[in-house]
């Protein structure tokens, strides 16, 4: 695991998603993105087609995700919803069958703030969708991962891990009532511990992770939220207008793809990145917006989470 500090890169909160790439090539290269189709996402996928990659994009509404990619070179399509796993597999599946390595994947899709929702198996769904499906799909695509022997897997999380680690103990908010924004604080929070566990695994074999603050962006992330909501937390004002802090979505890509291509990252791994750089630890109670608390690269806590998913998807990453 690579310290948890900056390296002072050059890029910053204003970088655009193809100025990321640090000028890399990534033609034969192949990607994953999941919600690869809408937000920064949709232009995670541009900015890594244009460079020469080939992107598979998963998506849970093909007909929506077929019209976003109409006109990208080097795209392709398939079925995936990261809440059911026959979903998971059946796509992992279809992948490894058509035997290529996979450099780059890319776990990008979310629900944010939903209201209290369950999968098939009962469990919460911010958790399910955001952590448990990326833990499955990656350790279902680990040999195709592997076989390159120099592959990175980018992690999505957020500044909202600030507002909660991971409860163990109660992940389904089974003991527990129920709030949208605690869900989604530990939800986000096991993104990037997992960033923390799978770079661990992955370093034998090449494959590095990195966890990522994309930044706030205005997308389809917030269709759970009402405007009234967005205006009291200051992202809108009474005019509907973004505030200044908010990035574009193709700003919003910019670090998921720095980590996901850049040189700079080569030899690293296992940290929580913002703005194209690694971000600074902070103290758990810091009110900043910035910054990466103790509890998202906790190593013992990481472990921990790794089990539990393990007992959760009923899945394990072959050795």
């Amino acid at each position: 695991m690579t310290e948890q500090a900056p390296i002072n890169s050059g890029y910053g909160m204003r970088t655009e998603a193809r100025e990321a790439l640090g000028g890399r090539k990534l033609n034969g290269k192949v990607a994953i993105v999941t919600g690869g189709y809408s937000g920064l996402g949709l232009e995670t996928t541009r900015a890594l087609a244009e460079a020469g990659a080939t992107v598979v994009v998963p998506a849970r509404t093909p007909d929506k995700a077929q019209a976003a990619l109409a006109g990208i070179a080097g795209v392709e399509q398939a079925a995936l919803d990261l809440a059911d796993p026959a979903s998971i597999d059946a796509f992992a599946n279809g992948f490894l069958a058509s035997g290529r390595k996979l450099d780059i994947l890319i776990n990008n899709a979310a629900i944010m703030a939903s209201p209290l929702m369950r999968d098939a198996r009962g469990y919460e769904a911010q958790f399910a969708t955001n952590h448990l499906g990326h833990f499955q799909l990656t350790a279902r695509l680990w040999p195709a991962l592997k076989a390159g022997g120099r592959a990175r897997v980018v992690s999505l999380s957020s500044i909202g891990h600030r507002i909660s680690p991971p409860d163990l103990d109660d992940p389904n908010f089974q003991k527990s009532e129920y709030h949208k924004w605690v869900a989604y604080g530990r939800a986000k929070s096991a993104n990037a511990l997992f960033a923390v566990g799978l770079d661990k695994r992955g370093i034998p074999h090449g494959v590095r992770a990195f966890a990522v603050h994309p930044g706030g962006i205005m997308t389809d992330l917030q269709r759970y939220m009402p405007e009234e909501e967005k205006r009291a937390m200051g992202w809108i004002n009474e005019n509907g207008e973004v505030d200044k802090r908010f990035k574009t979505p193709s700003q919003g890509a910019a670090t998921s793809v720095w980590c996901a291509t850049n040189a700079q990252m080569d030899g690293q791994g296992g940290v929580y990145c913002e703005d194209c750089d690694i971000a600074v630890a902070v103290p758990a109670d810091d009110k900043g917006f910035s910054g990466v608390r103790p509890w998202a690269i906790d190593r013992a806590l990481a472990e921990r989470l790794w089990m539990l998913s393990e007992q959760m998807t009923g899945v394990r990453f072959e050795a």
